[in-house]
């Protein structure tokens, strides 16, 4: 009998330390096992070659989304800080629009512009079917005068990104930008949707009004936002509902104008008005039953008909706003506020008219989505990191594409009081650390993989 010091069978070629490889042992051939493998040898270059193909495949699925978004890490500031230097408001954002068609094209992506007048669609088509990933970013500014000392500082006097969507543009066609370089992975499509006048505008609902959700339909939805209320470094992936619905009111109370310094031949709708603030105060702590969910009204404005220190007004209009997590909830507030301002002011000889606007639903987080990303992204950072608590009472029209979709979206926490960036949403000093772009970015490559890619995950 002749000892051999590598196995290389004639079906497979494989050398002895390619077989070793794949058992992760160390194995001394003598003369008795070695002419017993000789019989198998078919069988063992077989397995041989099939784990070396798996290998192989899994580190071609497995992308540095890392190292990808990195390469473009310039491109993306520059362009969060071009948007921020140039906001546009709602149904207005005609330079952002084109920015995002010119960029989206010059990718090779199918493009549609003028959705919802402003808003752009861009279909990412991989190279063979699977299902339909939607990514939504909403593009519009708040009319706001910006405060901040900045280079990058609005050119536009009474406008201002103040709300992270300067962000949120720039990272999404980061993520376009990278996702594009790997369409051949790519089993289904993206579709990248900038949505015009999120900030209470009904951008989405305009949206789904032009189709946005047809042709082809989304078998998921996934959107972020930069978010100031949770530290750098952290990341919201709640389950179910994490932002509230928001609705509006507005109470014309009618009274009757007159002399300021004849009251008595007046009907005051502006002690009228006094009242009916405080009791539209008192509907949540007095009925609304406080383990309802969490629940917030609040009156944000007071116009009279007339401004003048001699006047009574013929009328006041109270205005406000109201969130709630549920629907039930929302009806019952409502109806609180119409009773209550009916009983105050014809109590007061004044007549009311209300107006409810209810502008969005709650943000729902799909569990089954939740559940999966949160997974995913446990690969590359601290579970810690991944808040399941973050709640806000803000509110996002995101929640219609949501509404029937299956999906998720990210709060991204931007927060710095290192850098002193703590100010507010839609505060003039608002702003994020840019620090949080790269992140977000990743995060959206990563979650969109794991449908869209086979074995990324």
């Amino acid at each position: 009998m002749h000892t051999r010091t590598d196995y290389a069978p004639m079906h497979s070629k494989i050398k002895m330390d390619e077989y070793q490889h794949l058992t992760g042992d160390q194995f001394i051939f003598n003369e008795y096992w070695d002419d017993r493998l000789l019989l198998f040898s078919p069988v063992y270059g077989i397995l041989v070659q099939i784990h070396t193909v798996y290998l192989n495949f899994i580190s071609f699925s497995m992308i540095d989304f890392n190292a990808d978004v990195a390469q473009f890490h310039p491109d993306l500031i520059a362009c969060r800080r071009d948007l921020h230097q140039h906001p546009e408001l709602a149904f207005e954002e005609v330079r952002t629009a084109g920015l995002v068609a010119a960029e989206l094209r010059k990718l090779g992506l199918e493009v549609r512009t003028g959705v919802a007048k402003t808003g752009v669609v861009g279909i990412l088509e991989g190279s063979s079917d699977g299902p339909t990933v939607m990514y939504r970013a909403d593009m519009d500014a708040l009319p706001i005068q910006e405060e901040n000392d900045i280079d990058y500082k609005s050119v536009y006097p009474g406008k201002m990104h103040a709300c992270g969507h300067d962000g949120h543009v720039a990272v999404a066609l980061t993520v376009a930008k990278v996702m594009a370089r790997h369409r051949d992975q790519i089993a289904g499509r993206i579709k990248f949707v900038f949505q015009p006048g999120e900030e209470g505008a009904g951008g989405a609902l305009a949206m789904i009004k032009d189709g946005v959700l047809d042709d082809p339909e989304p078998d998921f939805a996934l959107g972020l936002h930069l978010w100031q209320e949770l530290p750098f470094g952290t990341v919201g992936t709640a389950e179910g509902a994490i932002m509230s619905g928001s609705s509006t009111f507005q109470v014309r109370i009618k009274g009757r104008g007159g002399h300021a310094a004849m009251p008595h031949t007046t009907v005051d709708p502006v002690v009228c008005s006094a009242q009916l603030v405080t009791a539209l105060h008192t509907i949540v702590p007095r009925r609304v039953n406080a383990m309802a969910g969490a629940v917030v009204l609040s009156v944000t404005g007071i116009n009279t008909s007339t401004y003048k220190h001699n006047i009574l007004p013929e009328y006041v209009e109270v205005l406000g706003t109201f969130r709630t997590f549920n629907a039930y909830t929302s009806e019952l507030i409502e109806q609180h506020i119409r009773d209550v301002s009916r009983a105050i002011c014809e109590s007061m000889d004044c007549t009311a008219q209300v107006q409810v606007k209810h502008l969005t639903i709650p943000v729902v987080n799909h569990p089954d989505v939740v559940k999966k990303l949160r997974r995913v992204f446990c690969r590359f950072m601290d579970e810690e990191l991944l808040d399941n608590t973050a709640r806000t009472m803000a509110s996002e029209d995101m929640s219609y594409l949501l509404e029937d979709i299956p999906g998720m979206f990210l709060l991204i926490g931007t927060a710095n009081p290192a850098k002193g960036l703590t100010y507010g949403h839609h505060h003039p000093r608002f702003n994020i650390d840019e620090a949080a772009l790269p992140i977000a970015a990743r995060l959206m490559c990563e979650a969109l993989a794991s449908y869209v890619i086979p074995n990324h995950c």
